[in-house]
């Protein structure tokens, strides 16, 4: 009997349902290389298989599940086991055309979506299971407030929740509900990243005080042009995708 360990945030998938649905929400999954993340018991790899990708990577940590998922999958020859850390994991090993799908441990997810919001132009798609309060953070159509993550969301990816699940297609039965999501890079993005990350971090750090209270002047290029704005009195979380755009562009 195979027991989840809450040390590394594992919660079983025990609706077959859930994890057809899942699967279904890949596009063109025929000759594709399949990375999934934390495959547990395999629920969603058996969809993923019906599907016949071209090659499964299955990356998992726990060693006691490797050596199940071993087994289980002996005798399939496009499945590729590794008993891996997915945060360590060189995903450029992987050729083209590639996707992820992951029921993902909620507690290294948002460390793992980063990671990959970093590349997402080498990925056809990821389409992920999360805590659902982190997926409406990410949301970026028709919200109030910005946040770090939808503002890195949105300047990277085309970005949907495509559904919510219920706790109780889980065991153990976490305590939250969870969101089906799902990324597709945007085209011909050129942009630093990192300078992103960091700035982004300066940005939120304090998203209740104005922007002239948060980022020192001395590194904005062209201060004048971002006092022609208009939005120095302005707090973080109540600019524009545009606006937030042009004070990185004179971040340095």
């Amino acid at each position: 009997m195979l027991y989840p360990k809450k040390s590394l945030g594992q919660n079983f998938l025990i609706d077959k349902n859930i994890s057809k649905k899942i699967v279904n929400l890949t596009t063109n999954i025929f000759k594709q290389n399949i990375i999934e993340i934390g495959p547990g018991r395999g629920a969603l790899t058996d969809e993923i298989i019906k599907k016949k990708p071209k090659k499964i990577i299955l990356i998992e940590k726990d060693k006691i599940l490797y050596s199940s998922l071993i087994e289980k999958y002996k005798y399939n020859q496009n499945i590729q086991i590794l008993n891996q850390d997915a945060l360590n994991f060189d995903y450029n090993r992987v050729l083209k055309p590639k996707s992820i799908i992951a029921n993902l441990p909620y507690n290294i997810s948002i460390k793992l979506i980063i990671l990959w919001l970093k590349n997402l132009s080498q990925f056809n798609e990821i389409i992920l299971m999360i805590q659902k309060e982190v997926a409406e953070k990410m949301k970026y159509n028709n919200i109030k407030k910005r946040n770090r993550l939808n503002v890195i969301t949105e300047i990277t990816s085309f970005f949907n929740i495509e559904f919510n699940v219920s706790k109780n297609v889980f065991y153990p039965k976490p305590n939250v509900n969870s969101s089906v999501i799902k990324f597709k890079p945007k085209k011909n993005i050129s942009i630093d990243f990192e300078k992103l990350q960091k700035f982004t971090r300066d940005l939120f750090k304090n998203k209740r005080k104005k922007i002239k209270n948060i980022l020192p002047y001395n590194n904005i290029k062209n201060i004048e042009k971002i006092y022609e704005m208009n939005i120095l009195d302005m707090r973080a979380e109540d600019l524009s995708i545009n606006e937030i755009i042009q004070i990185f562009n004179e971040y340095q």
